[in-house]
């Protein structure tokens, strides 16, 4: 059996995936250096490939790090990060999305398809897994809203603009997302409180206080450069309102951490209406939940009152791999792809 590599490079993370015989074996996950050049994608790859258990077979590849500012358009970024792809690894095919799996070569003809068509792969292999459905994939900056029909992904919107008017893209996060953009005012101390439009603060400030933010989920330096205890996020909220974290007790910030909690869920709600009643989905079709933030995407399901199904229990993982599976879905679905490990066999390159 050959051992497949799925791909996943972000702008803030580089995520791979390892597959054998169509099993999940191990996934990483290497952030990209906090500099303003395009080298931080070639050290956080490196970095990956170095810690890489076995030579590959093949390696698929996804990405959204074109997005980077780095770059200056689209266009450049998916030139650039397919290159840099070529350069290091032997057998790699680039994922198009609706246009398949295409090669190095001819991804300049291809710049449309694959320009942050990682959900797409997603998708793809959790409708042919579990036939219906809606993803919810949230993770640190963005979340995707896929519903699948029949088997198939039924987005209305492809690109990251068409997706962002349908709802199927929403860009709110639960670690790099400003608390600012949440929320204008709260309730707080029985009177309305208008916050402050800095990034004094982020969602991971607020699931630090929850307790529901992985430990390992933010690799990134804080607002304020300073530590991640609870403590000193309940300070970097208590800016949000002009405050010190003194001047309440740490119950009023947690009380104002679940405000903001329930905002975001009802953001996801509002998107999640849009989706629905348009694409068809049966009513009893489960929330497939993806990404660092999928304690949402279980919450989602019982606000509507559908069934959870986790991303990590429609693949087969080892059991040391499965909760990063479930957090860099797009990298385990191109392997699986790639890999024929699905209903549906890629188009052979």
């Amino acid at each position: 059996m050959r051992q497949i590599i799925g791909w996943d490079l972000g702008g803030a993370n580089i995520k791979s995936a390892c597959v054998l015989g169509g099993r999940v074996t191990s996934v990483t996950q290497t952030p990209c250096p906090a500099m303003q050049d395009r080298r931080k994608f070639d050290e956080a790859f490196g970095q990956a490939l170095a810690g890489l258990p076995a030579p590959a077979g093949l390696h698929a590849v996804t990405m959204t790090g074109e997005l980077s500012d780095v770059f200056g358009d689209r266009q450049e970024g998916v030139r650039y990060l397919s290159q840099m792809v070529e350069t290091a690894l032997s057998h790699v095919v680039v994922y198009a999305g609706r246009a398949g799996f295409v090669s190095p070569q001819d991804v300049a003809d291809h710049v449309v398809d694959i320009a942050s068509a990682n959900w797409h792969a997603s998708a793809a292999l959790a409708a042919q897994n579990c036939g219906d459905g809606l993803l919810v994939d949230i993770g640190t900056t963005t979340a995707d809203l896929v519903p699948l029909r029949n088997g198939d992904q039924v987005a209305s919107g492809y690109s990251d603009a068409e997706r962002l008017h349908h709802g199927e893209l929403v860009y709110t996060g639960v670690v790099r997302t400003p608390v600012m953009a949440i929320a204008q005012s709260v309730s707080f101390h029985g009177r309305t409180q208008r916050l402050a439009a800095e990034r004094f603060a982020t969602m991971a400030d607020v699931y630090r206080l929850s307790g529901e933010l992985p430990e390992d989920a933010d690799p990134y330096p804080t607002a304020d450069q300073r530590g991640k205890s609870r403590e000193e996020s309940a300070a970097r909220l208590a800016r949000m309102l002009g405050m010190d974290a003194a001047d309440a007790a740490m119950s009023d910030w947690a009380a104002l951490a679940n405000d903001f909690a329930d905002r975001q869920l009802a953001l996801l709600g509002e998107a999640t209406s849009q989706v629905l009643p348009k694409a068809g989905v049966p009513a009893g079709a489960p929330i497939v939940g993806a990404g660092c933030g999928r304690f949402l995407a279980r919450r989602l399901a019982e606000r509507l009152g559908r069934t959870y199904l986790d991303f990590a229990d429609i693949i087969d993982a080892d059991p040391s791999a499965r909760e990063m599976a479930a957090r860099c879905a797009p990298a385990v679905a191109v392997a699986m792809l790639a890999g024929g490990f699905s209903k549906r066999t890629p188009r052979d390159i």
